[in-house]
């Protein structure tokens, strides 16, 4: 059974401590990832290199990786570089996700779909719009997500709730949709999936302590 087979019809943990915060350390990250797994997880999504190495030895669970990036050029965060995928490959991940959009930035998605095929991983396009998707598939992706749905091209999200609506044209395309993107509570992925998601990451809901203290801090004040 391959990784898509694994997480065909399953959750996916994003285990992403917010950055520079208290949790934000290798053996915690790991630590959540074996929380989750625990919990029913059927897949995992890290950042960064160092996190992948401490979680890799540990689980057996399909791992999507990403490398996050600040450039003071592009607005493009995630995994830009085919040097980054070079890396991810080389610990282990089973997915390897990158941003899709088609905006400014150092590498053509192109060359980096081609450098995870190389490597023998998966390619996971982490999307914006139909667009996107649409020419990620044509560059070869295997996996379309709403990851960057109101994040980029300054489209603001409608509120806070997430895209199911991009999740389901997604599901009109060829490809493995993964619905990602505020997903924060149980009814809104149960919603991605009626939506036609084959699969749903969900992060902060599970793993950032502090966006959930917070969330329920400005309930009570309220």
């Amino acid at each position: 059974m391959n990784a898509l087979e694994k997480l065909d019809g399953k959750l996916v943990v994003s285990c992403q401590p917010v950055d520079d915060g208290p949790m934000d350390r290798p053996e915690i990250t790991a630590a959540m990832a074996l929380a989750a797994a625990a919990g029913g997880a059927a897949g995992l999504r890290l950042e960064g290199l160092d996190n992948l190495a401490a979680t890799r030895s540990l689980t057996e669970l399909p791992i999507i990786g990403i490398v996050k990036r600040d450039l003071a050029d592009s607005e493009v965060r995630i995994s830009p570089f085919r040097q980054d995928i070079v890396d991810l490959a080389e610990l282990g991940a089973d997915i390897i996700a990158y941003d899709a959009t088609q905006r400014p930035r150092p590498e053509p998605t192109a060359q980096l779909v081609e450098q995870i095929k190389q490597s023998g991983k998966i390619a996971m396009a982490d999307c914006a719009t139909l667009a996107d998707a649409k020419q990620a598939l044509s560059e070869g992706a295997d996996i379309i997500g709403t990851t960057l749905s109101g994040y980029a091209y300054h489209i603001a999200p409608d509120g806070t709730a997430p895209d199911t609506a991009l999740v389901g044209e997604f599901a009109k395309l060829t490809g493995f949709v993964m619905a990602e993107g505020r997903y924060n509570s149980p009814a809104l992925a149960a919603r991605a999936m009626a939506a036609g998601a084959n699969c749903v990451t969900v992060g902060s809901a599970v793993t950032r302590v502090e966006h959930i203290t917070d969330w329920f801090v400005q309930a009570v004040a309220r």
